[in-house]
C-alpha cells in the first residue's frame, strides 16, 4: 500500500524503513505535521501515517477523504485528537499502535521521579561547573512514602511494581481494579483520598473528557504541601495555569512533566535558536524544582521497533480485509471514557465537558 508518513523524524524514518523490509509498502515520508494546510500532500495515497501531535479533526479528515485516503494508520496509541464521529461519517478507517512499551514510559516517569527527589539536574550542572556543594540538593527517602497511581493499566501497574520495589506504599485508582497492582498490596481509593494521602503522584489514565484537566485548582487544593506530581501521559490532563500557582505557593513541591497541554508547537522540533513563544511555557522552566522531557518516555528501541512492525502491520491488515484487532472507534472512546475517574460528589459532572 502506498503510504504518507507525516512528521518524519531521522529516528521515525530509521525504524520505519527497517520494519517494512518484511512489509513492503511504498512508504513516502514527509517532515510536514499533517493538517488542514499540508492534507492535500497526502493525494494519490491510500493511506497516511500520522503522529501524536499531528491534526485530524473534522476538516483535515475532509481534505484526506477528497484525496481518496482510506486507512488513518497512527504510530502511536493516543487518538484523543482524532475526530471519530467525523471518520467514522467519512468512512474512514482509524487504527492506532495500543501497546508498544509499557516499561518504556514506566520507567521514565519513575526517572522523573528520583531526578527530582535527587536534584539530579541541579547536581550535574554544578559539579561541571566545579561546584561540589551540598547545598540546597537534599532529597528525601522514598521508602515508608505513599505513592499515588491514577490509572492501573499496563503503565500504572508497572509504576506500582517499581515504586513498591522501593517500599512506598501504594493507593491506586481506576474504575477497574487490576488483579496484579492488588497482589502488590495496593489500596483502590477515591481520588480525594488518594489526594490527601501522597507524596508523589504520578498519572497513567488518557485523556477523555472526563479526565481533561483532571489536575486543577481545585485538586490540587487537596494535596498534601510539597507534593510531586508527574505527567507521562497527556498534557491536557493538568491544568498548566493551576500547577504554575501551585508552584508559586509551595503547594507543589516538585513537578515533572513529559507533556504538556500545548505541546503541539514545541516538542519534536529544534527551536534552540529561537525564542519560545508560549509564554506558559517559559515560566514552567523557570522554576528549579521542575523537569520537563519533551514526550520521550515513549523513546526506546524496543519501543520504536514495536510501533513501527504494528503501524505495518496494521496497514497490511487493512489492505487485506482484516483489519478488526487495532480499530479505533467511537465504540472504543466511549468505553475508554467511562473507564477513569467516577464523579465524585458532583464536582467534575460537567466542569469538563466543555473543554
Amino acid at each position: 500500500m502506498r503510504v504518507a508518513v507525516f512528521s518524519t523524524r531521522p529516528y521515525s524514518m530509521e525504524f520505519l524503513k527497517a520494519a517494512n523490509a518484511s512489509f513492503g509498502h511504498e512508504l513516502v515520508f514527509l517532515e510536514a505535521h499533517l493538517n488542514e494546510q499540508s492534507a492535500p500532500l497526502a493525494c494519490g495515497f491510500a493511506a497516511v501515517c500520522p503522529f501524536v501531535n499531528d491534526q485530524l479533526d473534522a476538516p483535515v479528515l475532509k481534505k484526506l477523504r477528497e484525496c481518496e485516503v482510506r486507512l488513518i494508520a497512527l504510530r502511536c496509541a493516543g487518538h484523543n485528537h482524532v475526530d471519530l464521529a467525523a471518520a467514522q461519517e467519512l468512512g474512514l478507517t482509524v487504527m492506532h499502535v495500543p501497546m508498544y512499551s509499557p516499561y518504556a514510559v514506566a520507567e521514565h516517569a519513575v526517572a522523573l521521579i528520583m531526578a527530582l527527589n535527587r536534584k539530579l539536574c541541579r547536581t550535574y550542572n554544578r559539579v561541571r561547573d566545579g561546584n561540589f556543594s551540598l547545598d540546597g540538593l537534599m532529597g528525601f527517602d522514598m521508602n515508608g512514602c505513599v505513592a499515588g497511581i491514577i490509572g492501573t493499566g499496563r503503565i500504572g501497574a508497572i509504576v506500582a511494581r517499581i515504586l513498591q520495589g522501593f517500599g512506598l506504599r501504594l493507593l491506586v485508582h481506576d474504575l477497574h481494579q487490576n488483579p496484579a497492582v492488588l497482589a502488590l498490596g495496593a489500596r483502590y481509593v477515591e481520588l480525594a483520598e488518594l489526594y490527601a494521602q501522597a507524596d508523589i503522584i504520578s498519572l497513567h489514565c488518557p485523556l477523555t473528557p472526563a479526565t481533561r484537566h483532571l489536575i486543577d485548582e481545585q485538586a490540587l487544593r487537596q494535596m498534601r504541601n510539597g507534593v510531586m506530581l508527574i505527567n507521562t501521559s497527556r498534557g491536557a490532563l493538568v491544568d498548566t495555569h493551576a500547577v504554575i500557582e501551585a508552584l508559586k505557593s509551595g503547594k507543589l513541591g516538585y513537578l515533572g512533566l513529559d507533556v504538556y497541554e500545548e505541546e503541539e508547537e514545541l516538542f519534536f522540533e529544534d527551536l534552540s535558536s529561537q525564542v519560545i513563544q508560549d509564554d506558559v511555557f517559559a515560566r514552567l522552566l523557570t522554576f528549579h524544582n521542575v523537569i520537563v522531557t519533551g514526550h520521550q518516555a515513549f523513546f526506546t528501541r524496543t519501543a520504536m521497533e514495536n510501533i513501527a512492525r504494528t503501524t505495518l502491520q496494521n496497514i497490511r491488515d487493512f489492505e487485506a480485509g482484516c483489519a478488526v484487532v487495532n480499530v479505533v472507534s467511537l465504540e472504543v472512546r466511549k468505553r475508554l471514557t467511562g473507564r477513569y475517574l467516577r464523579p465524585q460528589e458532583g464536582e467534575r459532572s460537567t466542569k469538563h465537558e466543555g473543554h
